[in-house]
């Protein structure tokens, strides 16, 4: 059930343009690319299209009638990102759009003038793509989806969810993460601060995935994170799976983790990502340039908690996390 509503992102993430604005018909037909690192048949990637596409008719632009927008779609594999983003520069566009670290990484590699607006990187001044958040001084910019400090409150959940963890695993692929680092130092030095063991958790296959959760869920006192990451969401029905089976507490970064199984996630919105995204192309479109956008930090989390599985795994979830939950499913 839904606990409260939300405000979306904020002012600075997205501009009202006069309503005459949006009315007016641009003097040719733009053209945009979008490479997604998900597959086109991912329910998850569907909705996050559905608001991308939403808040670009809501700004005025209509796909077939006053912009074209051409989709690859990477479906979890770098060398397809990497192939489609030499295709899309190919289409010579107005903009593209990125949605992961290594797709904007694959269109990086491709163009240094054609505006590319990423919706869901990690850390971007990290990773190469702006010198800065505030001045990106580049052809890139766009919007981070979850800070290292989130790290933090997954900590706390987890200790108030399941205070029998004493080990706790970091899951994600290195292909797909390469900015891994900027959350593994985190949860180190967090992780050390409550005498908890922190357990770095490369992966690189459904097979890697399966052969380390076995181990872990075969020790006592374990409790697995899940990173932000491509591979993650696309691995993840087999990630509930083992965790259900181990009887491993874990915390996810998304919605749709918990909302398909998982105990509990705590992260952004990854839709308001997309929504700021088209805002940010509507303004590209209409003669800004990249370097001229700030790089937006996310301003809108939420906590969502299965009471299912949670039951399943022999948890009971504290009264004071339920109310503070915007979602709880039964």
């Amino acid at each position: 059930m839904r606990r409260r509503k939300f405000i979306s992102l904020a002012a600075g993430a997205a501009v009202t343009w006069p309503l005459v604005a949006h009315a007016q018909q641009p003097d040719r037909m733009r053209r945009v690319g979008v490479l997604s690192s998900l597959a086109e048949t991912d329910p998850e990637a569907q909705a996050w299209d559905a608001a991308f596409r939403k808040r670009l008719i809501e700004l005025g632009w209509i796909d077939g009638r006053s912009i074209h927008i051409d989709y690859r779609w990477g479906a979890g594999s770098v060398d397809r990102m990497r192939l489609f983003a030499r295709e899309l520069v190919q289409l010579n566009p107005d903009a593209v759009v990125t949605i992961s670290t290594p797709a904007t990484a694959a269109l990086q590699a491709e163009t240094r003038t054609i505006p590319i607006v990423f919706a869901w990187v990690s850390d971007p001044v990290g990773s190469g793509f702006v010198s800065s958040l505030a001045h990106p001084g580049g052809n890139i910019t766009g919007f981070l989806n979850i800070e290292a400090s989130v790290i933090g409150k997954w900590l706390t959940l987890m200790r108030e969810s399941a205070p029998q963890v004493s080990r706790i695993g970091f899951l994600y692929n290195p292909q797909t993460a390469p900015y891994a680092q900027y959350y593994l130092d985190t949860f180190r030095a967090a992780s050390s601060a409550l005498a908890i063991e922190a357990i770095d958790a490369p992966v690189r296959s459904t097979e890697d995935v399966e052969a380390f959760m076995t181990k872990l869920g075969g020790e006592g006192g374990a409790g697995l994170f899940v990173m932000s990451d491509t591979s993650m969401i696309v691995y993840r029905k087999m990630i509930y799976s083992l965790a259900a089976r181990y009887r491993l507490p874990t915390i996810y970064p998304y919605r749709v983790f918990a909302a398909e199984g998982g105990l509990m996630s705590y992260g952004v919105v990854v839709a308001d990502l997309l929504r700021g995204a088209a805002s940010y192309i509507d303004r590209i479109l209409r003669g800004e340039k990249p370097d001229e956008l700030a790089v937006q930090q996310p301003t809108r989390f939420e906590l969502v908690i299965n009471v299912k599985t949670a039951k399943t795994l022999g948890l009971t979830i504290p009264t004071w996390m339920l109310v503070a939950a915007e979602e709880v499913i039964e």
